[in-house]
């Protein structure tokens, strides 16, 4: 028997609490509802997403302060819980992700560098985040943000009361 998929297992998850999964992604561009969907089934659970590149659809359909934005930029901790926060609230998902970055090749500063990523989960007992710096290329960066993203819904999902 093949090894259960991780977004499989999100799946599995998801399904045993009853619960529905919504996603808002900047740097992955829809990469991880990608994911989620490749699975048979996964309208049971996964609601949609929202992919946010502009700063300006973070704020209208995210609710993303554009204060937050202004202040720290969309590649940081607060905006990925805004992100995952809004989402969740919005399309009414008790468990939210947001993910944003700096996939490359460009765009990097020396402050915020390429592979930089804040990829936070939402859920009803708060809002973990966790900042990455992968060393992929763009395809590569993306992937590992969309793994991470997966493997810490699972986390959360398996730690909830």
């Amino acid at each position: 028997m093949a090894a259960e998929t991780l977004e499989a297992r999100v799946g599995s998850c998801l399904r045993a609490r009853g619960w529905r999964l919504a996603t808002a992604e900047s740097c992955t561009g829809g990469l991880l509802g990608h994911r989620l969907t490749d699975v048979p089934g996964s309208s049971d659970y996964y609601l949609g997403g929202v992919v946010a590149y502009a700063d300006e659809v973070k704020v209208a359909l995210l609710g993303v302060s554009p204060e937050r934005l202004a202040r720290e930029g969309a590649v940081s901790e607060g905006v990925a819980r805004e992100m995952a926060l809004g989402v969740r609230q919005r399309l009414g998902a008790e468990v939210g992700v947001g993910i944003t970055g700096i996939a490359g090749p460009s765009g990097g500063t020396p402050e915020k560098p390429v592979g930089l990523v804040f990829i936070a989960v939402a859920s009803p007992s708060g809002i973990r985040c966790e900042r990455h710096r992968w060393p992929y290329d763009r395809a590569g960066n993306k992937e590992a943000s969309v793994r991470r993203a997966l493997e810490m819904v699972v986390e959360v999902l398996e730690k909830e009361p």
